[in-house]
């Protein structure tokens, strides 16, 4: 199947840009790397009257920590964050994430920018964000503005960046000491969307108390969903079993997965409880090895 018609515009600055879908608002469509939006413009699955084509706009392909946060350009391909040296030593569970987005085709071509505003409730780059307290930075009419990972996703395949604002940056924390993450996901074949993928951040004091944790879940709901409850329980534990356990059984409360023709709900529900152990595991092993 072919697209319907549009009109198409290759935009040379950022300026440019956000004037031209100021212009046609919900009538117009950013296109990044085109990993997701092509193929839903061959299914007719959206019908947009114009394309913006941001690729040639300079400055929005970079990863670099900027004093104490990283900082990641929309237009990054993944396989730039899977090669980053800084990525790798420093933010673990990015680095879990980005190696095993579809394949070498896909993340040669994704952006980084264009996986969160297409905002799928089974991709690993949101999961990941709600973990590590990730914000967005949007660009519209009205000037910039920076959206929290949490309140960016709205519902499924919606987000909160307004029709006339493009994703220009992502923007991260740098990790305190004795803090890491991990990402890990079920999938039914290599590269595949997640079934079921979690994301764990920990950060640990010198007792190996737990002082901090963030949790994104993906595949479990309309939209990736952050495990606010479990959150909560691992605060101040030890991460023993009991309040792992504790901790596993509290997702219930903050997922609402859904049966298709992937699996069955419950299904769902299960391997939530099991990779969250799983990536808990590795995110507090990772964090503990800092100590040494």
């Amino acid at each position: 199947m072919y697209p319907n018609k549009f009109d198409y515009y290759r935009p040379t600055s950022l300026a440019e840009a956000v004037e031209i879908t100021a212009r046609y608002g919900p009538d117009a469509r950013p296109l990044a790397g085109g990993q997701s939006l092509i193929p839903l413009l061959k299914l007719r699955l959206v019908n947009p009257a114009v394309i913006v084509d941001l690729n040639a706009i300079p400055g929005l392909s970079y990863a670099r920590q900027e004093n104490d946060r990283l900082t990641i350009g929309a237009l990054t391909c993944h396989s730039d964050v899977d090669e980053s040296d800084l990525i790798r030593a420093r933010y673990a569970a990015i680095g879990d994430a980005v190696a095993h987005i579809g394949d070498a085709q896909v993340r040669n071509l994704g952006t980084v920018g264009g996986s969160l505003a297409h905002a799928d409730p089974s991709a690993d780059w949101g999961a990941v964000l709600l973990a590590v307290g990730g914000e967005l930075r949007c660009v519209g009419p009205g000037g910039e503005r920076l959206i929290p990972a949490p309140e960016f996703f709205t519902d499924i395949y919606e987000t909160a960046r307004q029709p006339d604002e493009i994703v220009t940056e992502v923007r991260i924390c740098a990790p305190k000491p004795r803090t890491d993450g991990a990402y890990l996901k079920l999938e039914r074949r290599v590269g595949d969307f997640a079934l079921v993928g979690v994301a764990v951040s920990v950060a640990l004091d010198e007792n190996a108390i737990c002082v901090d944790a963030g949790i994104g879940l993906s595949g479990v709901g309309a939209t990736c969903m952050k495990g606010i409850s479990a959150e909560r329980i691992l605060r101040g534990s030890l991460l023993n079993e009991p309040a792992i356990a504790a901790a596993a059984d509290s997702l219930d409360a903050d997922i609402d997965p859904y049966t298709d023709a992937r699996a069955p709900a419950e299904y769902k529900r299960a391997m939530a409880k099991v990779f969250f152990r799983r990536a808990l595991e590795l995110a507090r092993q990772r964090a503990t090895a800092q100590r040494l």
